[in-house]
Formats: C-alpha cells, sequence, structure tokens
C-alpha cells in the first residue's frame, strides 16, 4: 500500500496518504511506511541530519488518518517548510465525522495537550500541556439509529500529536470509530461499521519554498468514508 503522487517538482512532493499507512519507521512500523516509501524513491543516504533522518517528511499524519502530506526533496526545502509550519503560515483542513450534535454552528478549542503521564500512548488536555487550537465549522448534522452525528471542518491551528483527536474528546464530541479517544464500547460499536477513525486531511496550503507562489493542495474523502455519510 503506497501513496498517491499529487504533485511533485525539483523541491517538494505532494502526497494522498491512505488510512492503514504508517508515515514514519519506528521499532514497530518497518518496511511498509510512507518514509520506506520515499527512500526507495529517492535511495535517500542518510548524513545524520534531521532532512534525511525523516526523509524530508515536514509534518505527520496518525496512521488511520488519510490525506495530503507534504515531503521536502531537498533540505533548504526542508527547512523554509519546517518554518512555515513553525510560524503558522501554513493552513492545513480537516475532515471528520464525530458523536453527538454542536451547540454552535462554528467556534475554537483552546486548550492544552499533552502526553497523559498514566498512559504514554495518549494525550489529553493537560495543565502543564503545549499551547493548541482548533477551529471548527459544522457542515452537516446527520443522525445514524437515532443518534445525532456531526460532519465538521476542522482547522488546526498548531500541531500537537493526536490534537484534534484529543480536543473533540475534550468538548464531548469524540471522533466516529476512533479507538482511542471515543470510549472502548462507542468505538467498538462505530468500527463494526467503520474499521478507520473517520479524520481526513483535505486541504493543505503553504508558500512554495522555491518560488515563494501560494500552492493549495486537495484531498477528495476515500470512499469508504463517503460510503458511510451515503448511507447516513
Amino acid at each position: 500500500m503506497n501513496p498517491k503522487i499529487l504533485f511533485e517538482d525539483s523541491d517538494i512532493l505532494i502526497l494522498d496518504k491512505p488510512a492503514g499507512l504508517t508515515v514514519n519507521r519506528s521499532e514497530t512500523a518497518k518496511g511498509e511506511t510512507v518514509q520506506d516509501f520515499l527512500d526507495q524513491k529517492f535511495r535517500n543516504n542518510n548524513d545524520g541530519g534531521e532532512f534525511s533522518l525523516r526523509s524530508g517528511i515536514v509534518h505527520r499524519l496518525d496512521k488511520e488518518t488519510s490525506g495530503i502530506l507534504m515531503v521536502a526533496k531537498n533540505e533548504e526545502s526542508f527547512l523554509k517548510l519546517k518554518n512555515q509550519f513553525k510560524e503558522r503560515e501554513t493552513k492545513k483542513i480537516y475532515v471528520a465525522l464525530v458523536h453527538g450534535q454542536l451547540k454552535t454552528s462554528d467556534g475554537e478549542i483552546n486548550a492544552p495537550v499533552g502526553r497523559l503521564p498514566w498512559n504514554r500512548m495518549r494525550f489529553g488536555v493537560l495543565a502543564g500541556g503545549r499551547e493548541a487550537i482548533t477551529k471548527y465549522k459544522v457542515l452537516k448534522n446527520l443522525k445514524f439509529n437515532k443518534e445525532d452525528l456531526t460532519l465538521l471542518e476542522l482547522e488546526p491551528k498548531t500541531g500537537r500529536t493526536h490534537q484534534i483527536r484529543v480536543h473533540l474528546k475534550h468538548i464531548g464530541h469524540p471522533i466516529f470509530s476512533d479507538p482511542l479517544y471515543a470510549g472502548r464500547r462507542v468505538s467498538k460499536g462505530d468500527r463494526k461499521i467503520l474499521p478507520r477513525v473517520f479524520l481526513h486531511a483535505r486541504i493543505l496550503e503553504f508558500d512554495h519554498p522555491g518560488t515563494g507562489k501560494r500552492m493549495v493542495f486537495e484531498s477528495g474523502l476515500p470512499i469508504e468514508l463517503k460510503n458511510l455519510l451515503e448511507s447516513l
């Protein structure tokens, strides 16, 4: 399972990552990651620097999250793009299906996110966490087996690990089929219908590191997410 290439030039590579594909190689994920795909494609010679250690991957998506991923093809582009993320000059738009119906049609979640001391695999809203801000907008209110569901558009202004998932759980609207944050009973029921989290990185907007031109890339909803929405 490889990502689809949406765009490529001498400085950047824009990928459409399917759900189920891990981005970064680790002790538990080897051989079939986006990083392995890139190393094979570009025959990466690891010089120990951050650019080569990360195979040019500028940001990340969770394994079960699908959508747009940006890769730099040289060190100069990598540093420029990384700085754009740091300075919040990039724009990322996600789509998620969440449990419940939100009280407002749009809003902002501003709550610090950190790794849970009692469970290192999970993150949560913690007093000592790092600043995290997510904007949201309701796209559609839906129903499934008499339960309210909401399709949301989300714009994270910061890039904390699991940020969107944690923030939505924090306001009482966990993402459909989220095994970590929707609760065991709820996620078990969801995953009988959709065996992946309903979170998709739909739009990525940034300045090209070579030309400075503003670029926008969009990824349509994968078929399994479309099919679920059509069934509601």
